[in-house]
């Protein structure tokens, strides 16, 4: 089993940024891969990037070039640096884990940009 938390959503003006961290416990020695994924109200969740146990970064184009993934010296915390944030990146965005395949999630925080 592994544990995820989430911290560091709130409320910022566009143009501003935020930075999430997610936290991992438990059995995270066969984690593979981590992430972040965001669902806004009536919509779908959808990946915003992602790393693996060996460095490699995904982004959704949508994404690229304002956030960055990156992980703590720990390996078990993963960051998203959120810059040039937009009314439309408001969504409660939640920290993914693969451990061998099992997906685990946390439970969310909300980000909301105010325009």
């Amino acid at each position: 089993q592994v544990r995820l938390v989430e911290s560091g959503g709130g409320l910022v003006q566009a143009g501003g940024s935020l930075r999430l961290s997610c936290v991992a416990s438990g059995s995270i020695f066969s984690i593979n891969r981590m992430g972040w994924y965001r669902q806004a109200p009536g919509k779908q969740r959808e990946l915003v990037a992602d790393i693996t146990s060996g460095g490699s970064t995904s982004y959704a184009d949508s994404m690229k070039g304002r956030f960055t993934i990156s992980r703590g010296n720990a390996k078990n915390t993963v960051y998203l640096q959120m810059n040039s944030l937009k009314a439309e990146d408001t969504a409660v965005y939640y920290c993914n884990a693969i451990d061998l395949a099992t997906p685990y999630w946390g439970q969310g925080t909300q980000v909301t940009v105010s325009s």
